[in-house]
């Protein structure tokens, strides 16, 4: 694992094997541009060839997690096939990577995550979050499907019922709600998430590595079972990105602002 080929996660060696990675770019909220979105697409990979880690832990950097994709991305993809075929494989392998890891990942989410930030915060194998973080998916609010993740893992972490209405709503939940809901597996006081993120780290670490990692494998059995459905999604979403509601759904956000969706306009009967 080179760290040097990563310019917007940073890395820090701690004792017993724990590498904790933090998304680096807080004057964004760290939202992920194209190469912060590449660098969590294939970090897992690395991860789970490096002979160095045991346990990963991920955070964000300032105040937030990730408000998800960077705007000014979205705007420069919409429409352009190249780009979003070159999304979709990315979406993909961040999904995958983080699967097929062989080492446990947890997730600190020390702040709000939206987006591709909820990927990796949730896609997690334990998730530590602050009671007053917020947690999204807000796609359809954006004008795209729901295609990161969502439609194969909610409705395995809430139920069907609660997946449904969060993602075809995009309302936002928070963290003590979600773990209410069981969606993550702990909510604490922010000043607590990375601390008891860490502690969790070093039980993992200082366990038998075989028994954690072959459980984690056959727990993620369930994700790939669901692995149809999360491509079908993801190809929905990057459909949208053709369309013009996504468009105006990034001006809106950008604007702050409600959406005028060219889908929503004209008659209904």
């Amino acid at each position: 694992m080179d760290e040097a080929d990563y310019h917007q996660l940073k890395f820090e060696r701690r004792d017993n094997g724990v590498l904790l990675i933090t998304l680096d770019r807080p004057e964004k909220l760290n939202a992920a541009d194209e190469q912060m979105h590449g660098e969590l697409a294939r970090v897992w990979a690395d991860v789970s060839r490096d002979p160095r880690t045991r346990v990963a832990v991920v955070t964000g950097a300032g105040r937030a997690f990730s408000a998800g994709g960077d705007l000014a991305m979205v705007q420069r993809q919409a429409g352009d096939y190249d780009a979003v075929s070159h999304m979709l494989g990315e979406m993909s392998d961040m999904v995958y990577n983080i699967v097929n890891c062989e080492k446990p990942i947890i997730s600190a989410i020390n702040g709000v995550a939206v987006g591709a930030g909820t990927v990796v915060a949730l896609m997690a194998d334990i998730s530590i979050c602050a009671e007053d973080a917020r947690i999204g998916d807000g796609h359809v609010k954006l004008g795209v499907a729901a295609g990161d993740h969502a439609a194969m893992l909610w409705p395995l972490l809430c139920g069907m019922a609660k997946a449904r209405y969060h993602l075809l709503t995009g309302e936002m939940i928070t963290g003590a709600e979600a773990e209410r809901m069981g969606m993550v597996s702990k909510a604490l006081p922010r000043d607590q998430v990375l601390g008891e993120a860490l502690r969790v780290a070093d039980l993992l670490a200082t366990g038998s590595q075989p028994a954690i990692r072959l459980t984690k494998r056959a727990l993620n059995n369930w994700l790939k079972l669901a692995g149809p459905i999360f491509d079908q999604s993801a190809a929905y979403e990057m459909l949208c990105f053709m369309g013009p509601d996504v468009r105006e759904g990034a001006a809106a956000i950008t604007e702050k602002r409600p959406p005028h969706f060219p889908s929503a306009e004209g008659p209904t009967a």
